[in-house]
């Protein structure tokens, strides 16, 4: 056996999923990232629209920030108020936001109204995963795991 598979068998797979999760992956992060995709930025607006109370949210807000995810920008000095937006890393969230409601509205049906998610031009938005390199769509089965690679860049990490 290589050493990269005796690794994988002592523990948890490492994958960029659980990197972005220790992030992401919690409700009401990805449903105040939702509000900010959707252009609201002020606290009680995203503590409204996502029925998230006001320290569970400050905590995410902050988590997010310290992660880069998204900025407070200050709109009021006396006294100071902030709102938040979305930085680079943040806004490339939003095709996981739009891949998580396609995925929910096809699976995840009762007679809940929910809202779709449109392109400016009125169309529904459709994710589309597909190879960088031969443009193929992704299709089941065709998922595979690379080599381990540095956090940092695309560099292989040690195998020690």
């Amino acid at each position: 056996m290589n050493r990269s598979i005796d690794k994988e068998l002592d523990g948890p797979r490492a994958c960029f999923i659980a990197a972005g999760l220790d992030v992401l992956g919690e409700r009401w992060a990805l449903l105040a990232l939702r509000e900010m995709s959707l252009g609201v930025h002020r606290f009680d607006q995203i503590a409204r629209n996502t029925g998230a109370s006001r320290d569970i949210l400050t905590g995410r807000l902050r988590t997010l920030e310290s992660r880069g995810v998204i900025e407070r920008v200050q709109y009021s000095e006396h006294p100071p108020r902030y709102e938040y937006h979305l930085t680079t890393s943040g806004a490339e969230v939003a095709p996981i936001l739009i891949s998580l409601a396609a995925w929910s509205s096809a699976w995840m049906r009762d007679e809940t109204p929910r809202a779709s998610y449109q392109h400016s031009c009125g169309a529904d938005l459709q994710p589309v995963v597909s190879c960088a390199v031969c443009g193929e769509e992704f299709a089941q089965g065709s998922l595979m795991l690379g080599p381990l690679v540095s956090a940092a860049g695309s560099e292989p990490a040690s195998e020690d």
